[in-house]
C-alpha cells in the first residue's frame, strides 16, 4: 500500500485543486452578495467596527510583515513570521476575512467565508507543501518545528538562521524585513482593500439611502 501513498496524494491534491479553481469567483460573488445584503439589512454598529480592527490590523500586519521576508520558489524562508507559522500570508487573510464578518456581524457571512478558505486554502497549501518538499531538503526540520497555521508563541531556532538546506538569505541582509519585497508583492494592497471595505460599512449604507430618497 505504502508505494501508491505518492501518486494517491498527487491525484487528490490535483483534483482538489480543479474544484478549488471552479469554485473561487461563485463564492466571492455569493460572499458579496451576502454582504451587501447583510449591509442594507441592518446598519453595521459601531462598536462592531472597532472590534473588528482587533482582526483586521493584526491581519494586515501579518501579511505586510511575511510579505518582507518571503522568497518565493527561490529560498525556503525560515525567519520573521515564518519562524512561528509557516503560513503566515494565509492566517492573515482568515484574520481580515474574520474581522469583516464581525464588523458586519454576520453568521453567514463567516460560515460562507470558512468554508471557502477551507476549500481552496487546503488544497494550496498542500500543493506549496508538496513543492518545498521536493526542493528543500531542510523543510522536513522545518515542518517538524513550526506549526503549519496556528503560530508558536516563540520563534523557531533552526540553527543560524535557517534550516538544513534552505538557500542563505542575500549577504548583508540576515533574514531581515525588506521593504523591497514588500513592494515587489504589492501586498500594500490588502491595506487599500481593507480601506474600502471599512468605508463602505461607514459610507455605502447613507449614501445610498440619500440617493433613493431623493429619487422619491
Amino acid at each position: 500500500m505504502s508505494a501508491n501513498t505518492g501518486p494517491v496524494q498527487l491525484d487528490w491534491i490535483a483534483r482538489w485543486q480543479r474544484v478549488a479553481r471552479r469554485i473561487r469567483v461563485p463564492l466571492g460573488f455569493l460572499t458579496a452578495v451576502l454582504y451587501l445584503f447583510e449591509l442594507w439589512r441592518q446598519a453595521p454598529r459601531p462598536a462592531a467596527i472597532a472590534w473588528s480592527l482587533a482582526l483586521v490590523l493584526p491581519g494586515i500586519g501579518l501579511r505586510a510583515c511575511a510579505s518582507g521576508y518571503v522568497k518565493k520558489n527561490s529560498e525556503l524562508t525560515v525567519t520573521g513570521p515564518y519562524a512561528h507559522t509557516r503560513n503566515p500570508l494565509y492566517l492573515g487573510s482568515m484574520l481580515i476575512a474574520a474581522g469583516f464578518a464581525v464588523a458586519i456581524e454576520s453568521w453567514a457571512i463567516g460560515l460562507v467565508l470558512a468554508v471557502g478558505f477551507a476549500l481552496i486554502y487546503i488544497p494550496v497549501i498542500a500543493s506549496e507543501e508538496r513543492f518545498l518538499r521536493a526542493t528543500f531538503p531542510g523543510f522536513a526540520r522545518y515542518c517538524a518545528l513550526v506549526p503549519r497555521l496556528i503560530p508558536r508563541i516563540t520563534p523557531a531556532r533552526m540553527g543560524n538562521g535557517a534550516a538544513p538546506g534552505a538557500q542563505q538569505s542575500a549577504p548583508g541582509s540576515k533574514g531581515s524585513f525588506s521593504i523591497q519585497l514588500y513592494l515587489r508583492h504589492r501586498e500594500y494592497n490588502a491595506a487599500l482593500g481593507a480601506a474600502l471595505l471599512y468605508a463602505s460599512l461607514l459610507f455605502l449604507r447613507p449614501v445610498v439611502e440619500t440617493i433613493l430618497r431623493g429619487a422619491r
